[in-house]
Order: C-alpha cells, then structure tokens, then sequence
C-alpha cells in the first residue's frame, strides 16, 4: 500500500489537471480500513454472481462493438493527456519516493535468498581507510563476510533511476581498500535493486548477473584463483572420448575459456558424431582442473535426458549424475534436466533460500541449443552465471533463428569447433 501510495502520487502530479498534491503528504498507515474476513460464498451466492457477470459481459460487449467511436474518443484523451504531461513536468517534483529504500528492499531479499542474513552491523555501510577524497574515508554499503572473518564480496548499491555500472569505479576502490585491510580481494559486485553485475577483476570483466552468489560459492571463487590448473596441460580420458575431432573439439573449447576468456561456446557437429560423450569428456576435464564443481546438462525431451544420464553414469560415475526430471532432491554434480523442470527448480526455495542459486552451476551443456537459447527458455541461461556451451548439428536457421556469432556479437554463442578456423567474428566454426 505504500508503494502503491507513491505510485497514485507521482500519477496525481504528473497527470492531473486540477489541483496536485501537496509535496508533503505523507503515507499514513492508520488511515487504511480495518478489514474482516470475507463470509463463505453459497452456491446461490456463486450462481446469481455468474448470471450478473454473464450479464455484465453482454454489455461490456455491445459497448465494444462501436469500435471507430472508441478510437476516436482514445486519441482525443491521449493528445490531452500528453498535454496535461507536459504541464506538469515543468514543475518540479519534489515528493520523496523512497527510492533507496525500495533499492535497499530488493537487494536486501536477494541477498537473503543467497543465504545471506546481514544480521551484523558490519554488514552495512562498513568504514574503510585509504579513498581518493579528501578524508580519505568511504563506507562500503554491503560487504559479505567468510566464515575466516575476511570480506568475500562487496555490493555497491545505486538508486533505482540510476545505472548501477556508475559505481563501479567506486566499487573497485573500495575493493583495494579492503585488499589492503585484509589481504585478499573481495569479489565486486554492483547493483540497483533491479539490475546486478558481478566483477571478479582477477579472471573477467564485469558481467550482468541476475542475483548474489552464496556463500560458499564465493569461497570456490577465491580459491580458484591460485589452484585452478591449465586445462591445455589436462590429459583427454581416451576412454570417454577416441576420436581426433571429438578431442580436437575439448581442447578448442578449452582454448576459448582459458586464452579468450570466452565464456559462452558453440560445438558444432553432424549427428552420429558423439556430441554428447564430448560433453561428458569436456566436463571431466573441467571438474579436473577445478574449473567446474557442478555441470547442468540441458535437453528438450525426458527421452534424451535419460540417454544423457545414461551416458554419464556410464563415462563419469565419479559425477553422481542426478536426473533431475525423476530425482529433484538428490545432490551430486553432474545435473540432468528437460527444460520445464529447470524452470520450475529455479523458483524453488526452502527456508527463505533458493536451492539453485545463480552461482550454484559452474558449466551448462545445452542440447540441440539451436532449438532452446532464443527461445522462451533463454531465462535459464540468464539466471545461472556459468560457462556454457551448446550442442547442435543444424545451426543454421534452424526453427527460428541463426546460433552462429553475428558481426555485433550479440549472438549468445561463440561457435568453437573442430577445424580450428577463425572466421571474421573472432569465432571458431567446426
């Protein structure tokens, strides 16, 4: 209701077109009505409701048959709308919309739903030493804490109206102020309550992210940087992959994570050719290497998905591959799922906290990607932060759209393959 309040008056000053009102007016929660419980409806109730809003529809529908009138009548009060807009924006608006505390609301529940309390008061606006201004002091608004009693992480919040990749220069100031505290670089993240971006300077350029990572997955973050190993140094198993293009495609897409710095990869390959034991081979060696602690695999029927899990049981049992379509509440690291059931995990939570963070999935393997990025599961990959790679074998307009890298490099896939041949884009194409 209060937000709903500032939303009436911000409508009420810009639109109306007698009196506004007065800048000071305030939300009162006092004023609301106190209301009771609804009485039970009878079935004479519900029926005679049906009848009057079966009526209510007959007119509602003779009202829309004139429809000439009621465009006419339409653009009529949208050119005095624009009118009385205009109007009004030229006085200044000085009503207090909360927005830090609308921005403060949405971090703070994110926050919570990656199993962060901020229950210490050095959760908030925490003092640091050594910024560029002329007390040398700053205060950083959220810093996470590890268990060591060292910061993993810093959020810089900005208000909702404002672009939050402007505090990022103040973010990374921050970050080398409690480098120098404590001795480790916190991991950077900025945001405005709607808008969210991660910044590991050590490894990647700042990205968009769709939430906080946990706990413990901040802690993998860190550690990594000193021990995970070359993947150019890691040995193929033979016994999962023995062809030189399958190979030739692991070490490509290698290639693209470790020397480009590339975070998204496209495997182009006939059918027949194996695409999903290369997977399989890519995600041990990744998880060898450190890289990867949990794969999600991705396919579009459950018929493909227990082929998949078949496979990896097969080539990679030391995983504990989950097929997640048939066993939602098993724990292992390799993850099997139709796109549905994905979906629907994502939401899940327990306690106030989500079991499928968006840095719970270090690497996901897309089948058949051609049919699923641009498509109305894309909200998959925008809400977990990992690497990615994509399977297909027709990924020329195929269904709806071309996977291969566009010239604006806008595409969600670098294709990597199996020639090895730089095209144009900066891509590699099989």
């Amino acid at each position: 209701m209060k937000e709903l309040f500032h939303i009436a008056y911000w409508l009420a000053h810009t639109y109306a077109r007698g009196p506004k009102p007065p800048p000071g007016l305030a939300f009162d929660p006092n004023t609301l009505p106190k209301t009771t419980p609804l009485p039970k409806q009878t079935i004479e109730q519900l029926q005679r409701l049906e009848t009057e809003l079966r009526e209510r529809d007959v007119k509602l529908s003779a009202l829309l048959a004139d429809k000439t009138a009621l465009d006419a009548e339409l653009t009529r009060l949208r050119i005095e709308v624009a009118e009385a807009k205009k109007a009004n924006t030229a006085q200044a608006d000085t009503h207090n919309y909360s927005e830090a505390e609308t921005r403060d609301y949405f971090i703070d529940l994110l926050l919570k739903e990656a199993g962060w309390p901020l229950s210490q008061e050095r959760d908030r606006e925490f003092p640091v030493e050594g910024m560029p201004n002329n007390q040398g002091k700053g205060f950083v608004d959220y810093v996470l804490w590890g268990d060591d009693g060292i910061p993993l992480a810093l959020n810089e919040a900005k208000r909702t109206k404002r672009d939050p990749r402007v505090g990022q220069q103040q973010a990374k100031l921050y970050a080398d102020c409690l480098e120098k505290q404590f001795g480790r670089r916190p991991i950077i993240f900025y945001s405005n309550g709607y808008e969210h971006w991660i910044w590991d300077d050590t490894n990647y350029p700042p990205r968009p992210v769709q939430g906080f990572y946990k706990k413990a997955e901040l802690e993998l973050l860190i550690q990594r940087r000193t021990t995970r190993k070359k993947l150019a140094d890691a040995k193929i198993n033979e016994a999962i992959v023995d062809r030189y293009y399958q190979t030739r495609g692991v070490r490509r897409i290698g290639e693209a994570f470790e020397i480009d710095r590339d975070r998204k990869t496209l495997v182009v390959q006939a059918t027949g050719g194996g695409k999903t034991r290369m997977a399989i081979a890519l995600s041990d060696v990744l998880m060898r290497c450190n890289w990867v602690k949990r794969a999600l695999f991705l396919a579009d029927r459950v018929a493909l998905v227990n082929q998949a899990v078949n496979a990896f049981k097969k080539h990679l049992p030391e995983a504990s591959p989950v097929n997640l379509v048939t066993e939602r509440g098993t724990e292992g690291r390799v993850f099997v799922s139709t796109y549905p059931t994905m979906m629907g995990l994502i939401d899940e939570t327990k306690g106030g906290q989500r079991r499928f963070g968006v840095g719970h999935f270090d690497l996901i393997i897309i089948d058949e990607a051609h049919r699923s990025v641009y498509q109305k599961y894309g909200a998959i990959f925008e809400y977990f932060d990992s690497l990615l790679v994509g399977l297909t074998a027709t990924p020329r307009d195929e269904i709806d759209r071309d996977t291969y890298p566009e010239p604006s490099g806008n595409s969600a896939f670098r294709a990597a393959g199996l020639r090895g041949d730089r095209c144009r884009w900066g891509g590699l194409v099989a």
